[in-house]
């Protein structure tokens, strides 16, 4: 009995609120539509454009590596580079080790001279 009074009062006051909503106006629309619209463009600005151009400077800098230069990888090593093969470079880890690792791990260029001033 209290569940079912309880119900038609729900029932009732949804309905008093939905015909006192007013309907949409052409202005309310617009607003609606450029919410979503300017927060895409400030995603766009502040996460996309950065992110593409430093793959873009990445890929400029992985495609100029020539042999005899000195990298760090993302894994921390430091090499220099003996030979290139497509995506792949051979690397000299010291005056014995080699190693062979994708072109794409390299994330960045060392000044010439670099590793021997380290040792």
């Amino acid at each position: 009995m209290l569940l079912t009074a309880i119900l038609a009062f729900i029932q009732s006051a949804h309905a008093e609120g939905a015909a006192a909503a007013p309907t949409g106006t052409g202005a309310s629309t617009i607003m609606q539509m450029l919410l979503p619209l300017a927060f895409f463009a400030i995603f766009y600005f502040i996460i996309i454009r950065p992110q593409s151009r430093r793959n873009k400077e990445h890929r400029q800098m992985i495609d100029a590596i020539k042999e005899g230069n000195e990298v760090v990888f993302a894994g921390g090593l430091m090499g220099k580079i003996k030979k290139l093969q497509g995506e792949y470079a051979v690397v000299a880890l010291n005056t014995t080790q080699e190693v062979m690792v994708q072109r794409a791990s390299i994330i960045s260029v060392l000044p010439v001279g670099t590793i021997d001033s380290l040792k």
